[in-house]
């Protein structure tokens, strides 16, 4: 179930097959999913302005989108999870990262695999 988008610069050197690859089970692992059920996509980002407009900034923004129910912590923790496996995938220069988890509300979310 879970949706994940990531947002990216694309002057980075950023292996985002290697990185889903890691993602996925952590995910998985973390919310009691199964790594068949993660989706990521990844969209370069190529206008952005950060910070003071130094061409030379970078930017991963990562949302990952889960069903209601898990506990602030629980939340937490894959926040955080996630964002040291973005640090260890992600190098060079002057390079923002975040995650936010969004949670999903579980009566009226649908998804169908064909």
């Amino acid at each position: 179930m879970p949706q994940i988008s990531v947002d990216y610069s694309p002057r980075l050197g950023f292996d985002r097959r290697a990185f889903a690859a890691e993602l996925h089970p952590l995910v998985a692992a973390a919310i009691d999913t199964t790594v068949e059920s993660c989706k990521t996509r990844f969209r370069p980002v190529e206008d952005a302005f950060l910070g003071d407009g130094d061409p030379e900034r970078a930017m991963v923004y990562l949302e990952l989108k889960i069903l209601s129910g898990r506990a602030p912590a629980a939340r937490t923790a894959l926040s955080e999870a996630v964002l040291d496996l973005l640090k260890r995938h992600v190098g060079g220069g002057r390079v923002h990262l975040a995650v936010n988890v969004v949670e999903l509300d579980r009566d009226v979310y649908r998804a169908a695999a064909l």
